[in-house]
């Protein structure tokens, strides 16, 4: 048993030696790697730009993603681009709350639970005829 555990420790302790290698090879390497402009304030820029619109982009994929489950890609893609100014801000303020502290989190997941848990106990028919006008009222904006 002793042998084993004697194994072990020199596995860990080689695997733990190649992992500072490499990154130790990786920091290097993007030390090495030229920024787009010599002005500091100019990449954190540019890499901001990147970011937000990889992000908004990524979005609306999995967006259109889950749409498409239950919509053709077409209207899915008009359902996420008839979203009003107001949904997208509201949108954008509630993920805030939840991603910035654990009681947001905590307070928009009881929010989201309630409101499913609400459309549950409503009759079903009615909840599914709701949210599909509502969906209707969506994809037409973006389809004008």
């Amino acid at each position: 048993m002793g042998k084993l555990f004697s194994r072990v420790g020199k596995l860990g302790a080689a695997a733990k030696a190649a992992a500072g290698k490499t990154a130790a090879t990786g920091k290097s390497a993007a030390a090495a790697a030229p920024t787009p402009s010599p002005n500091p304030m100019t990449n954190i820029l540019i890499a901001d730009i990147a970011l937000r619109g990889g992000g908004r982009l990524l979005r609306h994929a999995v967006e259109r993603g889950v749409l498409g489950v239950k919509y053709s890609p077409e209207k899915a893609q008009n359902i996420v681009k008839g979203r009003s100014m107001a949904q997208t801000l509201i949108g954008t303020a509630i993920a805030r709350v939840a991603t910035r502290s654990v009681p947001g989190a905590i307070i928009v997941g009881g929010g989201l639970l309630a409101k499913a848990l609400y459309d549950r106990r409503k009759d079903a028919q009615a909840a599914k005829a709701e949210g599909e006008a509502a969906v209707a009222r969506q994809a037409s904006r973006a389809a004008e």
